[in-house]
């Protein structure tokens, strides 16, 4: 099939080139070449496929102005070719154009199942109507039934810079939602998706992924332990992958990554005390670097605990002596109760242990501010 200038379908005689037959590669009908665009919402993946038609056709000739309305017709329209009934247009040209959805989302707050939909719409000129249909392997909307919908939603058209190829964009991208947009000519028209519960999509995702590679390597557990607390949602979950990281057989090790990541699964559950005693355990581990200790001890004092983070930095000094950063940690000690000198005199030998220049650049800012006794920030 092709279809005439403005847009319906005629049929044409058996060996032209312009005819299209499936398992044959020729070029697409009147020129609407296929595109296809993805957008990931967070682990939800959505595809609209579709032939894109020129506001100029395929002879040359100059359809500005004529595409709404009579090109693409408004309401539904006489197909001439099908099952005969009126209907929608094909959102696009040639084969269906398709909308296929990994999960369950809602567009405009309906629900729609995961699935592959014939994308259709019924434009009119305040208010057009967004079909999706069950049938997704039809040619254009010659067969459409609407017994096959499976959601239809009302939107609003609106005024867009011109666009000389029909295409359809993602705008408005946020972690649980986009907006998809069909853009043609000097008009717009979208609708928002959304996905509900995304962390608990993501959790799935996560217990299948830790059946498979990722499972043999103790560092996967604490990651997707991690997620939990990040997300604050399902945290009962996170707490045996936390457990997991630690004392799986064979996987499992005690160590204070995988033992300060189940501290943190912990502590968003509200148990306190027991978060306390695994990061005391964690900090107490063979392996411990004094620069993880220090850097526990500078998130509790970024979380204004500073009592907590004072016993930390001194336990990092009693454990590991004169090494890098433990002296930038006494320097903040000293710092909390008042003592400048003390904290200076650290801060001095701290300067000559910095790795790199931005620590020195850091650590000497923290001396220039003690010696002229202004207030050091965190």
């Amino acid at each position: 099939m092709r279809f005439s200038q403005w847009g319906f379908a005629t049929l044409v005689l058996a060996g032209t080139v312009s005819a299209q037959y499936p398992t044959l590669t020729l070029p697409p009908s009147g020129n609407n070449q296929k595109a296809s665009v993805v957008q990931y919402i967070g682990p939800v993946r959505i595809l609209i496929d579709y032939s894109s038609p020129a506001v100029h056709g395929p002879n040359g000739q100059d359809r500005r102005g004529h595409i709404w309305g009579e090109l693409v017709p408004y309401g539904l329209s006489n197909l001439g070719f099908g099952n005969g009934k009126p209907g929608p247009w094909r959102a696009g040209a040639n084969e269906n154009t398709v909308f296929a959805n990994s999960h369950e989302v809602l567009i405009e707050g309906k629900a729609l199942p995961a699935g592959r939909y014939g994308l259709h719409i019924i434009p009119n000129k305040d208010e057009w109507t967004i079909i999706f249909s069950k049938n997704s392997g039809a040619w254009g909307s010659f067969f459409y039934e609407e017994s096959e919908d499976a959601l239809r939603v009302n939107v609003k058209p609106h005024k867009h810079d011109y666009r000389e190829y029909l295409t359809y964009e993602f705008l408005d991208r946020k972690p649980e939602s986009a907006t998809a947009e069909l853009q043609w000519e000097d008009l717009a028209v979208g609708w928002n998706i959304k996905v509900e519960r995304i962390h608990d999509i993501y959790i799935s995702r996560l217990r299948h992924d830790l059946t498979n590679q990722p499972s043999f390597d103790f560092h996967a557990f604490s990651i997707a332990a991690q997620y939990t607390v990040q997300s604050k949602q399902n945290l009962d979950q996170g707490l045996k992958w936390a457990d997991a990281a630690i004392s799986m057989p064979g996987i499992g090790q005690s160590n204070f990554n995988t033992l300060s990541t189940k501290a943190q699964v912990l502590s968003a559950m509200g148990r306190t005390d027991e978060a306390k005693s695994t990061m005391q355990t964690a900090l107490r581990q063979p392996g411990t670097t004094p620069i993880q200790i220090h850097q526990y001890a500078r998130q509790l004092q970024l979380a204004n605990k500073t009592a907590e983070a004072v016993e930390v930095f001194k336990f990092n000094a009693e454990k590991n002596g004169d090494v890098w950063p433990v002296h930038v940690g006494l320097a903040r000690v000293y710092i909390a109760s008042g003592d400048t000198q003390k904290a200076l005199e650290h801060a001095k030998i701290a300067v000559k242990q910095a790795p790199d220049d931005l620590n020195r650049t850091n650590l000497q800012a923290m001396i220039d501010a003690l010696a002229a006794g202004k207030p050091v920030t965190q």
